[in-house]
């Protein structure tokens, strides 16, 4: 016989989406069920950010001894056990892993059953033997990865992101399809960790930031020895000795070890029955309103299932939108008009807001750039690392829309600018900001002096002060 559960909020899916509600509902005191068939933490902890950035980490550690010449030290070139990288990515995983684990949402009250979720009617879902109905239901499905329409890449052997992170040996040479962030970073971490990379991209790489930052970006990378091919057509794809070859449509031929692609997402919606439930989709993803409320309005989606901007932190974000309307029945709408993402390569590559191009297309000619560059920051040039720029986009009165930032550790300094735009400041605003000398922080005070220095020391405000130090 199969159980049969009532509660308030049921939530299907556990990534960063789905338990983010799950826990808040929980904790404000609604009866929680959580459906989950994979991993508990979803593709961000075990397939995703947590592990690249583990992995990016060991990566960074070996090209410090390469890069540690510059400053008069001397050492052996890196030795990388691989293996060895690899458990330090999995003990990453593990650490982590008791947040987001059944025990700990049991202990919260949360109803964790581990199977897939169906909907069986509007206000019906089964799953593992258990009929659920609830007030409430949220959809946080997630995504996974998407496999290219090449000819033969069905009879080769693909990693993905979520194949990636299993590796015991080092490709001895990578091929990777399409240049976006993941592709990005694993091509660096890779090359860095000693092995061959070429990265293939159909248009540019990264086409969705700012071309300036990318254009510099791209030229560490190919220094790194990374063999990059935009505007690269695949024609198709087949098995080699020992590993995959790939060939473009000139003809051109690569082989490589080991095959990853990296080319995209789609949402995860096989399985649910939307149909049963009333819920509209596409491929793109389940459609919401601005409340993330789906067709059926007792139904909330959200996280990679509903389609782009597909980041953990929109996740959370989202999450507070879902509670505060599924529990407090207020009116919050998702903003993304401040929305942040990072490319944790190196240097970081970050933006938020709107880019140059997307300003214009909105606000036309008024918009206004300032760029102020690491070669004149004293602290990049202490730790020789000048390769890189800030990017400020604003309107005709000053408002900040958006910044773009290539540094080391740029991520950490894009939320001051994320910070600016949600609070629609002007460039101004931060003009008596104190910052501590030497950092990369100092860009921000540069991009100020770059856009408000010409006026400040054109003729009339020197005349004015003629005309004052002349009043006795």
């Amino acid at each position: 016989m199969a159980d049969s559960l009532d509660c308030d909020v049921c939530v299907i899916g556990a990534g960063a989406a789905g338990l983010s509600v799950a826990v808040g509902a929980a904790q404000l005191g609604a009866r929680t069920v959580l459906f989950e068939r994979g991993e508990m933490g979803g593709d961000c902890l075990n397939y995703g950010c947590v592990p690249s950035k583990a992995l990016l980490a060991a990566a960074h550690a070996a090209h410090a001894v390469v890069d540690a010449r510059q400053f008069g030290v001397s050492s052996s070139a890196p030795q990388v056990d691989f293996p060895a990288v690899m458990r330090h990515v999995r003990e990453v995983i593990a650490q982590i892993a008791p947040h987001d684990s059944v025990e700990r949402l049991e202990g919260l009250g949360v109803r964790v059953i581990r199977a897939q979720a169906a909907f069986t009617g509007r206000e019906e879902v089964s799953g593992g033997d258990i009929h659920v109905r609830a007030r409430r239901f949220v959809i946080a499905a997630g995504s996974s990865a998407v496999i290219p329409a090449i000819a033969g890449i069905g009879d080769v052997p693909v990693l993905t992101n979520e194949t990636l992170f299993a590796l015991s040996e080092r490709p001895a040479h990578l091929l990777i399809i399409g240049a976006g962030p993941l592709g990005v970073e694993m091509a660096q971490a890779f090359c860095r960790l000693g092995s061959a990379v070429t990265l293939f991209e159909q248009g540019s790489l990264l086409p969705r930031d700012e071309p300036e930052l990318v254009k510099i970006l791209r030229e560490r990378l190919a220094a790194d020895g990374i063999d990059i091919r935009e505007g690269a057509r695949i024609s198709a794809v087949a098995r080699a000795a020992g590993g995959v070859v790939i060939r473009d449509s000139s003809r051109r031929e690569v082989t490589g070890s080991h095959l990853l692609v990296a080319a995209g997402r789609q949402p995860r919606l096989a399985g649910l029955a939307l149909e049963r439930a009333g819920i509209a989709y596409t491929s793109r993803g389940i459609t919401v309103d601005e409340r993330l409320r789906t067709t059926n309005r007792r139904v909330y989606a959200l996280g990679d299932v509903i389609g782009p901007p597909q980041f953990t932190h929109v996740a959370g974000h989202q999450a507070g939108i879902v509670i505060r309307n599924a529990l407090f029945r207020l009116r919050a709408k998702a903003d993304y008009h401040a929305l942040p993402r990072v490319t944790y390569c190196d240097p970081e590559l970050a933006h938020v807001g709107l880019t140059e191009s997307q300003a214009r297309e909105r606000f036309g000619a008024s918009v206004q750039v300032v760029h102020a560059s690491l070669a004149e920051n004293d602290r990049a040039r202490t730790e020789r690392q000048t390769g890189g720029a800030l990017k400020v986009v604003i309107d005709r009165r000053g408002t900040l829309l958006g910044a773009g930032m290539l540094a080391p550790h740029a991520g950490e300094h894009i939320p001051l600018w994320g910070l600016a735009i949600t609070r629609r400041l002007r460039l101004s605003a931060l003009s008596d900001l104190m910052v501590a000398y030497p950092t990369r922080g100092e860009l921000a005070k540069a991009a100020v002096s770059a856009f408000y220095g010409p006026k400040l020391f054109s003729p009339w405000p020197r005349r004015l002060v003629r005309l004052l130090l002349s009043v006795r």
